[in-house]
């Protein structure tokens, strides 16, 4: 046969579209050329390839080769096609037999000397496979990562030897689906260390409840970061989608977990001097940025105002949407972006305004520039702002406050009540709101006080009846009512307000 197809993925962002490698082999003056909008590294298989070939004992056609990656326009890079290249050059030259090709893809970079490496996008192009019906071969430095996408059969190699091996009647591969993904204990640092801290401790308890945003002010030393890394003690573990997406963008980010914590919700602190793309995404190979990587987690943003003005303000897309989308010439590509934001901040330059010892020496306009370098549109999405106080040493000596466990246990009662309406509350929209947020006539009359009174935003209004709903929900009550609007509106930041 002087034709043969090999089915493989290329990869984007969290898609891997198929793409099927069509090899011909016939007469003329030797040739070996890589068509269908292949990058350099690409067109660089062609010498890997014979050299692989030559070393297993194969033989390399001597007339003309063609390869076709098709579709043609759509974009290839990286070495993930060496392996289906390979197999479909051998096929198309008789040394291989074509029938064993059908309904399974082939996934992986060669070494000179035939070995399997492993290429980044497996569990994605597994993921994707399972969905069609085809079963995937990938190197076996991939196989944990493949097998997590648990609708897919996959196989693991060592080498294009094995393969082939394989594929001519010898000793079969091993194809298995994944198992379910195991539940561990969460390691995350435990909220009984903190001591008082009481109204900050009630903050993250509602902001775990709802997945909401959570901004905590206060002086050096106060704890907000160490409230911060509590907090993903306080989630419940991610379900079999939630994880299978999170470990997706985590592989696409060659940072992927051990299996077995793939179940824990992520929690991501990028330092304050990153840039626009290591925290939203980018770069002339779109990668995931902190934002997507914290997808189903927990994005930790200390020293809020230092960060760069640009990292800030692209963060707003991302809070409303879930999703970034990044834009190059010829593709686009989406990453998921679904995190809970914490940050947290000093109320002046120094850390110590209102301090009641005298030392914050930072005059009215130092204290308007740093609040200023915070935008407040960024501050409107941001839905329970807390000013956490410096603690006395009597409370460092006090008992140990609640376990996360014990607090962990009401926030996933209060998740379970959200997830039948449909939705977590900070996820409520439109009509899904109003049914969940129904006010009787003093809650409104409470609610149309306090938006005069605080110049809330129509935005701000609907995410404090969101937080109203997670309190509500804590408490096991069926409606909102005016303890839980009133508790609500007490974390939204104390700005502008006209008179009465």
């Amino acid at each position: 046969m002087k034709l043969a197809t090999v089915l493989t993925r290329a990869h984007f962002g969290l898609d891997a579209p198929a793409v099927r490698v069509e090899v011909y082999c016939g007469p003329g003056l030797p040739q070996f050329t890589i068509v269908g909008l292949a990058e350099a590294a690409v067109r660089e298989s062609r010498d890997r390839v014979r050299a692989a070939l030559a070393i297993t004992g194969y033989e390399f056609p001597a007339g003309r080769v063609v390869v076709n990656l098709a579709p043609a326009d759509l974009p290839k890079e990286g070495g993930r096609f060496d392996l289906a290249i390979a197999l479909g050059i051998l096929a198309a030259s008789g040394q291989l037999p074509n029938e064993p090709l059908a309904a399974t893809e082939f996934f992986g970079e060669l070494s000179l000397a035939g070995d399997l490496r492993p290429v980044r996008g497996t569990l994605v192009a597994a993921a994707r496979a399972g969905q069609d019906g085809h079963r995937l071969v990938v190197p076996a430095a991939c196989l944990a990562e493949a097998r997590a996408a648990r609708a897919a059969s996959v196989a693991a190699a060592t080498s294009l030897l094995e393969v082939c091996a394989a594929l001519a009647g010898g000793p079969a591969l091993a194809f298995a689906a994944g198992e379910r993904l195991p539940t561990v204990a969460n390691l995350a640092p435990d909220l009984a260390d903190v001591r008082g801290q009481a109204a900050a401790r009630r903050a993250l308890e509602i902001a775990a409840a709802g997945r909401h945003g959570l901004l905590l002010s206060g002086p050096p030393g106060a704890g907000k970061s160490m409230l911060a890394l509590r907090l993903p003690g306080l989630l419940p573990p991610l379900d079999e989608d939630e994880a299978l997406e999170s470990a997706m963008v985590h592989a696409v980010a060659r940072e992927l977990p051990s299996p077995e914590r793939w179940r824990t919700p992520p929690f991501r602190a990028p330092h304050h001097g990153a840039s626009a793309a290591a925290v939203i995404g980018g770069g002339a190979q779109p990668q995931p940025g902190e934002v997507s990587l914290a997808h189903n987690g927990v994005l930790f943003l200390d020293e809020l105002p230092e960060f760069r003005r640009d990292v800030l303000e692209a963060l707003r897309e991302p809070l409303e949407s879930g999703e970034v989308r990044i834009a190059r010439a010829g593709y686009r590509v989406r990453f998921p972006a679904r995190f809970q934001l914490v940050a947290a901040m000093n109320p002046c330059p120094c850390g110590y305004a209102g301090d009641p010892a005298g030392r914050c020496r930072c005059g009215p306009g130092d204290v308007q520039r740093y609040m200023g370098r915070v935008s407040g549109p960024l501050l409107d999405r941001i839905d329970l702002h807390v000013s956490v106080r410096a603690v006395d040493y009597a409370s460092l000596r006090s008992a140990p406050g609640e376990a996360s466990a014990a607090v962990a246990g009401r926030v996933l009662a209060a998740r379970e009540r959200q997830r039948g309406r449909g939705a977590l509350n900070a996820a409520l929209a439109g009509k899904a709101l109003e049914r969940a947020c129904r006010l009787d006539d003093d809650c409104d009359r409470l609610l149309a006080r306090a938006a005069s009174r605080l110049g809330l935003s129509a935005r701000a209004c609907h995410r404090t009846l969101r937080v109203a709903r997670s309190i509500a929900d804590l408490a096991a009550a069926p409606r909102v009512g005016v303890e839980h609007l009133t508790e609500a509106l007490g974390y939204r930041p104390q700005v502008a307000a006209g008179p009465d």
